[in-house]
């Protein structure tokens, strides 16, 4: 269990710090970028979406490794066999979608919980960062219909 916990903790702890580099990228970036408000906030949704992407990915591969690699776990139920299931299940916990077509087994379990909490604070903190960019920027859309 205690390298379940390690591998949990490098997990959440890689996510946290992609998503504050990622935020922190864009941020820094979008007052310097040419084009409207709109096309600004649009890459920066963008990023943000590609943040989630990465930190799901990770998750999957950890899922892969777990599994195939270190025998502490799996994931079961209706799979077809490939990265896909994996990819599929961690974006499922990561959103609390959790659909129940798959599930973890062993270990995994414990991943995939604190994956779903990962998952949950770093949407919310993404909405946070989508609104609080949004409202700087609504004052420039308005200024620039003038």
């Amino acid at each position: 269990m205690a390298i379940t916990i390690l591998i949990t903790l490098v997990l959440v702890v890689t996510c946290v710090f992609i998503h504050y580099e990622m935020l922190r990228l864009i941020s820094s970036a979008m007052p310097r970028m040419p084009g409207s408000p709109r096309r600004r906030m649009l890459s920066a949704i963008g990023v943000v979406f590609m943040a989630h992407i990465v930190e799901i990915s990770l998750f999957a591969v950890a899922y892969g490794l777990m599994q195939h690699r270190w025998g502490l776990g799996g994931i079961s139920g209706m799979t077809e066999g490939g990265w896909v299931d994996f990819f599929y299940f961690s974006a499922a916990s990561y959103t609390t979608l959790g659909m129940g077509d798959l599930f973890p087994t062993g270990h995994l379990r414990f991943v995939a919980a604190i994956e779903s909490l990962t998952g949950l604070v770093l949407i919310a903190w993404s909405a946070s960062f989508t609104y609080l960019t949004m409202s700087n920027f609504w004052g420039l859309h308005k200024s620039r219909r003038k």
